[in-house]
């Protein structure tokens, strides 16, 4: 939702009652944070509590009151010139200041205060009265799912977005500490999957010197992180889920290790190191016996056995049709330069692209009935389909149709109008670039565009994409191409229609 607070990779620090309402204790928590961050180069945000006591708690409970943390909050208590000398402490430090408001009035100091971001409380997580207050300041908001069903994470999700609130999500149990068997952690999957939009986090009350569940965390998909933190001293002892400087010191090495052991998103270039290392295990392709220069190569002249050396024919690149270009001795290793290999048949490259379009529409998460029929698009040659070519995967075509037409990375689709047919694109996953009536349109997934009949258009993708075609009926003779040589073809030298991924239909058509 645009170029809003950057939440990803932030760790926050609460130091709710841990100062002990003594503000020399809390100084001294923050300048110690502050150095734990500063030492690793990450983003550290400050979080305070505020609760306006005197209105907060009821006359009747603020003496000898049996709910446990009142006498907690009362013994703790700061006034805002206290909070103002922490405060300032948090931006001395090169930290993010946040505050948890447990009322409205604390919103408002909040406000004044110039805090640069709200952290909603699970407890406050269906307090509507507090909620609309905050959705009113647009700061930066995250909030906590402590306790919440997944109706009532929807529910502040939806809040939220209609009121167009900058926030975050964090996974949270609101156990003080959480024994092992009520983590959780797949609910940060959970939570990516129902709200691709937004980052979520992972709000922890473990033992402090459990590394493993930042880690797993971060596997998760975790994106920023809270823990409460504290400092012992002769006085002050630390509950059984705060953490200090030295286990935050730990705490943070672990969540970097994590980082560095998932690495990236992205699929990686194998590294000369690990190619060198699969190379040395691969087999080789030899001659059983002597094999003269033009004689076919057969499988019966042949062996395969370690090791392989460079510029050799590998066993995984066999197959039959290869020439001797000149004698090769027995037990002698065949080296690419002395043999002459067959061109690939043009329905392989139709035949390798299905294994990764079939991916691309998993990875898309489009699930698809097992009857349809495909359309592969080739309108410079099966050969060429790589760069010129589409998926069309027909699903209906009555008096309405739907397609679903995937393009892999780069692929490109030539500029054509239809006669009679008006069609809507949606994308589903990926980026489509649209050229429409000269015109270039980027599109996102979600996003709709309508092409009628008549109008010139063109497609491509860089990432890969998938997205529907709804239109009228779909009529084999519609198309008109641009280029003119296109619409000379007959329809089976630019198109390859099959049932479903047509994997014996292709080979039949060889």
């Amino acid at each position: 939702m645009g170029n809003g607070f950057d939440f990803k990779d932030l760790f926050i620090f609460d130091l709710a009652n841990n100062h002990q309402g003594d503000v020399k204790h809390g100084l001294r928590i923050i300048r110690e944070v502050g150095d734990v961050v500063a030492k690793h180069a990450v983003r550290g945000a400050i979080k305070f509590q505020f609760r306006q006591l005197d209105s907060f708690i009821h006359p009747g409970h603020k003496t000898g009151s049996d709910n446990k943390h009142i006498p907690r909050f009362l013994s703790t208590k700061l006034s805002r010139k206290e909070f103002e000398t922490l405060t300032a402490e948090v931006k001395k430090s090169f930290l993010i200041s946040m505050c948890t408001p447990f009322d409205e009035e604390s919103v408002d100091l909040i406000i004044d205060m110039g805090i640069d971001v709200i952290k909603i409380a699970s407890c406050s997580a269906k307090d509507w009265p507090l909620l609309e207050k905050v959705a009113e300041t647009g700061k930066p908001v995250i909030f906590s799912t402590g306790g919440l069903l997944l109706k009532d994470i929807d529910n502040l999700v939806s809040f939220f977005d209609h009121r167009g609130v900058d926030y975050a999500i964090m996974h949270c149990v609101s156990i003080y500490p959480i024994p092992d068997d009520l983590f959780h952690l797949n609910q940060i999957d959970l939570l990516r999957n129902r709200y691709p939009s937004r980052c979520i986090g992972w709000s922890t009350h473990e033992d402090p010197n459990e590394m493993s569940a930042v880690q797993i965390a971060v596997a998760k998909g975790a994106k920023l992180f809270e823990r409460h933190v504290g400092i012992n001293t002769d006085k002050i002892t630390l509950n059984a889920y705060s953490a200090t400087p030295e286990q935050l010191d730990s705490w943070i090495s672990a969540y970097k290790k994590a980082k560095t052991l998932c690495g990236s998103l992205q699929r990686p270039e194998s590294t000369a190191q690990e190619i060198e290392s699969i190379n040395s295990l691969n087999r080789g392709v030899y001659a059983k016996k002597r094999i003269k220069a033009g004689t076919p190569i057969s499988r019966d002249l042949v062996y395969f056995a370690m090791p392989y050396a460079e510029g050799q024919l590998i066993s995984g690149h066999w197959q039959d049709g290869i020439t001797a270009k000149e004698t090769i001795e027995a037990d002698a290793a065949i080296l690419l330069s002395a043999i002459e290999c067959p061109l690939p048949p043009a329905r392989l490259v139709i035949q390798q692209a299905i294994h990764e379009v079939k991916a691309l529409l998993n990875e898309a998460k489009v699930p698809l009935n097992s009857e349809f029929t495909i359309e592969y698009s080739h309108h410079y040659g099966m050969e060429n389909f790589r760069e010129t070519g589409a998926v069309l995967i027909d699903c209906i075509n009555r008096s309405y149709c739907k397609k679903v037409i995937v393009q892999l990375p780069n692929q490109k689709h030539p500029s054509h109008f239809h006669k009679r047919k008006e069609e809507t694109f949606q994308v589903l996953y990926g980026i489509l670039l649209v050229e429409i009536d000269g015109h270039n349109r980027i599109m996102y997934p979600g996003e709709t565009l309508v092409v009628l009949p008549g109008v010139w258009h063109n497609f491509r993708t860089e990432t890969g994409v998938v997205f529907e075609e709804i239109s009228t009926t779909h009529f084999n003779d519609d198309s008109v191409y641009q280029d003119k040589s296109i619409n000379k073809m007959a329809r089976h030298e630019r198109k390859t229609s099959v049932d479903h991924w047509g994997r014996f239909q292709l080979v039949s058509n060889e």
